[in-house]
């Protein structure tokens, strides 16, 4: 940060500080790289739920006796999974993002009864706006198109369970 500026806000509070955090999380960097290591990702965690969701659906009287229907109806509700890791990863990019692009910086100083906020400064915002736009933003976008598939995904498979 700029050295002569005197940011009142505490580091851990700083709009760059929170995406470096972010960044090196074990569960955010999912996105980071490649839309193929996101969607990995993504299939390891379906894959593991998928047992547990098949053998959920196999209470069911009417599925227990038409394979198929119970292998796709547990698949179709394995997805619910990942879609959930994909809203909690959206969510805490889109926070970072809205606080990168931000002009004025909301903090605590000890609580949440005192909260405060700061201007930033031109190169602080300059900084933070080229993070938000060539860091952050390509990150939503992978997030978006992963959401928009596991989403096309249980309707398509909730329609083909429904058909059958």
């Amino acid at each position: 940060m700029v050295s002569s500026v005197s940011c009142p806000v505490p580091p851990e509070q700083r709009p760059q500080e929170e995406f470096v955090e972010l960044s090196r999380s074990w569960f955010f960097t999912w996105p980071c790289q490649s839309q193929i290591d996101l969607d990995r990702a993504l299939l390891i965690s379906w894959l593991l739920i998928s047992p547990v969701s098949v053998l959920v659906a196999s209470g069911s009287w009417t599925l227990r006796h038409d394979p198929v229907r119970l292998c796709l109806a547990g698949g179709v509700a394995a997805l619910v999974l990942p879609m959930l890791l994909l809203v909690r990863q959206w969510l805490g990019w889109s926070y970072v993002h809205k606080r990168l692009l931000s002009e004025q910086v909301e903090y605590e100083e000890s609580g949440w009864y005192d909260g405060q906020v700061w201007e930033k400064p031109l190169a602080w915002r300059e900084r933070d706006l080229l993070l938000a736009q060539h860091e952050v933003r390509p990150i939503l976008g992978r997030l978006g198109r992963a959401m928009a598939l596991v989403t096309g995904l249980m309707l398509g498979g909730a329609s083909i369970c429904q058909a059958l």
